[in-house]
């Protein structure tokens, strides 16, 4: 394995063998480390100081199921904490095919000229690219693989990354070379953009699958485990993550007018049932993958009412954040806006809240189809209205005097209003990263917990962090779940493709670890357990029907330090039988 450094200064690829400190780590936990250890908390996110890291996960490119997931790090633009962007698609397991550990982007070019970077067995090249300025990624990325060819992989950023929007995001082909997979949060396709990389184009590598040190066992362990994902997620691999919509309307957490509300009678118009329906209807389909060894398959293709590719991978954040948290409620519109999104590279999280947003400071109306398109366009063609979307919801909020902004450190919340999720409400308020429920999310029932009462939601929350840093780390998709009974499994998988004797305690420790480093990171960029809270409004502004208000405990959010609890705490409420630090 190497890592191959871009030095965009000097215009330079070196190559190095993996450090002793490096080779244990993938995925986030090889970013966050690398990150800390080389630059300065303080830094200019889009400055030459800052870098930016793609590395697949440990597991990426073995066969493990589900294991496709590449993460990308760098400080954010929008945080300003360092950040972790996690993504699907097929590039992660070229680059683990490729023997590629991680790449790393330095520094800034001198000329200002686009650039692409090629790697394919013989090495890297940095090739002058500047007809491909400006192009939406689905362009760019049909030109790349004409020419490369169409087994390649694609990485690629949009124009709204170019033009330096803080909610630009970094597109990954899936398996039929479409940009849908998004490294969404925190604009890290504005800090590659800032180091001149239009694209990164991968070719397939000659071996299928990474070699793993005991491959009988491995396949062994293989076979369990998706035999318990294929039966224990049925849900979504019919649905979608879209099934989410009825699930968290009924709990009373779907965001719903700029989360005025947590509920929505018009949720039969965009559900995954409808979705499920019209996507099989109109010659598009549901239970996709997006990588290969994916058994889960919670992704879609979805046509238009003619028949026609629409886009890909619609998922519930996004139904939900620019669907109902903007009083739009036409599954095809926020389709269309998903491909516009998509196509530009814009978070649709992010732009959904910003939306949410502007319409309750009265500059937008809610529920309309074409002033969001043309407000999302604005972002790249630099109007008065998407020069402030680009910035993201905090600044959009403080442009317009709006005091319900639904945000911290930065970043947008997701699609759970925590005074329905109080677990998710404490992974928002304490994520090392702005509010990102991947980090850790307490979906109803999760720990054994009522999502509506106060009680143990912050342990709850630790623990599932810790077991999603996990994931992370491996490159496995979070949705073979974060919880107890998965990390078995997961250490068998580690164990039998390194060699190296793993426990499930040793993959926790290494992500508690990981979650220090972060945490310690934004320390010196004056982040602290301080900035650990909620806007005040979810506290208190009851929703309407159920009353419910965030009421963690402000000292529970402060007291959770990731520089404080020991493995051991982790584990035993983990409930994982026989740990002890080893």
């Amino acid at each position: 394995m190497k890592i191959i450094r871009l030095d965009m200064g000097a215009l330079r690829i070196e190559v190095e063998e993996v450090s002793a400190a490096y080779r244990g780590l993938g995925g986030r936990g090889l970013t966050s480390t690398l990150l800390a250890r080389e630059v300065a908390p303080g830094c200019n996110p889009l400055g030459p100081e800052n870098k930016l890291v793609i590395a697949p996960g440990l597991l990426t490119g073995t066969g493990a199921p589900c294991s496709g997931r590449t993460s990308v790090g760098a400080k954010s633009p929008l945080t300003g904490t360092i950040k972790e962007s996690n993504v699907g698609g097929i590039a992660g397991q070229y680059l683990a095919g490729q023997r590629i550990k991680a790449l790393v982007f330095e520094g800034r070019p001198p000329d200002g000229q686009t650039r692409i970077l090629h790697l394919d067995a013989q090495g890297g090249a940095l090739l002058v690219r500047n007809d491909l300025a400006g192009l939406g990624n689905y362009q760019a990325v049909a030109v790349l693989r004409q020419e490369y060819g169409p087994d390649s992989a694609v990485i690629a950023v949009g124009p709204a990354g170019e033009v330096g929007a803080l909610l630009g995001t970094i597109a990954v082909c899936d398996r039929e070379g479409r940009p849908a997979r998004h490294a969404g949060r925190g604009g890290m396709g504005a800090v590659l953009a800032a180091k001149g990389i239009k694209a990164v184009v991968i070719a397939r590598p000659a071996v299928a699958q990474v070699p793993v040190a005991e491959p009988q066992r491995f396949r062994d362990t293989v076979r369990r485990f998706a035999r318990t994902l294929v039966e224990g997620k049925k849900a979504l691999t019919t649905y979608g993550t879209a099934v989410l919509v009825n699930v968290v309307n009924e709990a009373g957490g779907l965001p719903t007018r700029n989360f005025s509300r947590g509920s929505n009678d018009r949720t039969p118009d965009f559900d995954g049932e409808r979705l499920h329906r019209l996507a099989h209807q109109r010659g598009g389909t549901t239970g996709h993958g997006c990588h290969a060894g994916c058994v889960i398959r919670c992704s879609n293709v979805y046509h238009d009412a003619a028949g026609e590719y629409l886009t890909a991978g619609l998922e519930y954040e996004t139904i939900a954040l620019l669907g109902s948290n903007c009083g739009l409620h036409d599954l095809d519109a926020i389709a269309r806006l998903d491909r516009l999104c998509d196509d530009l590279g814009i978070d649709t999280m992010e732009m959904g809240v910003a939306l949410g947003v502007a319409m309750e400071a009265g500059v937008l109306p809610f529920g309309d189809f074409a002033a969001m398109q043309a407000a999302i366009r604005g972002v790249v063609a630099g109007t008065p209205i998407g020069r402030t979307l680009a910035r993201g919801a905090t600044f959009t909020g403080r442009t317009f005097d709006v005091e319900r902004v639904p945000a911290v450190k930065g970043q947008a919340l997701s699609g759970y209003d925590p005074r329905a999720l109080k677990g998710t409400g404490v992974t928002y308020a304490t994520s090392t990263m702005g509010a990102d429920h991947t980090t850790g999310n307490c979906l109803p029932g999760r720990g054994g917990l009522d999502s509506h009462k106060p009680e143990g939601q912050a342990r709850l929350s630790r623990e599932l962090q810790v077991m999603s840093m996990v994931c992370d780390i491996l490159g496995v998709c979070v949705f073979v779940g974060p919880v107890p009974e998965t990390m078995p499994f997961l250490a068998e998988l580690v164990a039998f493709a390194s060699g190296a004797k793993t426990t499930p305690e040793r993959l926790l420790e290494q992500g508690l670890q990981v979650l220090r480093i972060e945490a310690e990171f934004n320390r010196g960029a004056g982040i602290t357990n301080r900035d650990n809270d909620l806007p005040a409004f979810f506290r208190n502004e009851p929703l309407p029907g159920s009353g419910l208000v965030f009421d963690v405990p402000v000292a529970e959010l402060a007291a959770l330090d990731f520089a404080a609890p020991e493995v051991e705490e982790i584990a035993a409420a983990a409930r994982l039988p026989g740990f002890a630090r080893a």
